[in-house]
């Protein structure tokens, strides 16, 4: 696999940051490019807000980026379609705990591709994004 992966990450990002749980709910994204089965760069960039273009602004923020892949632990129907327009592959995020860890999951081959039964409800609180609003 060679490909930029985007993870939403706590601060600071990184390897070692906290993976976010929700993709449209976190402060940053650790982008890391694999090449050959290994890690050769890692760089981390903020999130946008969602009222800059509502659930696809960061999609296409991060599709701007580069990002071919997303580990995310959970995620709206609406930028999971978004993902697929842009033929970004998103994966879902398994029990890693890390950056780090989301990565070697995904080079181990051990995280499943995200499918429209992985996605947040589209229930009376929720906004399309997949938003949690308790």
């Amino acid at each position: 696999m060679n490909a930029v992966i985007a993870i939403p990450s706590a601060p600071p990002g990184g390897l070692e940051a906290e993976m976010g749980q929700h993709f449209g709910h976190c402060e940053m994204y650790t982008l890391v490019a694999i090449s050959d089965g290994q890690i050769k760069e890692i760089n981390v960039i903020p999130a946008v807000p969602h009222e800059q273009g509502g659930c696809m602004a960061p999609v296409q923020y991060l599709a701007q980026n580069g990002v071919q892949g997303l580990i995310a632990g959970h995620m709206g129907m609406r930028p999971l379609m978004g993902f697929a327009q842009f033929g970004i592959n998103v994966f879902q995020g398994g029990t890693a705990r890390t950056v780090g860890e989301a990565i070697q999951s995904l080079l181990d081959g051990s995280l499943l591709q995200f499918g429209q039964e992985h996605a947040c409800g589209g229930g009376a609180h929720d906004d399309g994004c997949g938003g949690h609003h308790h």
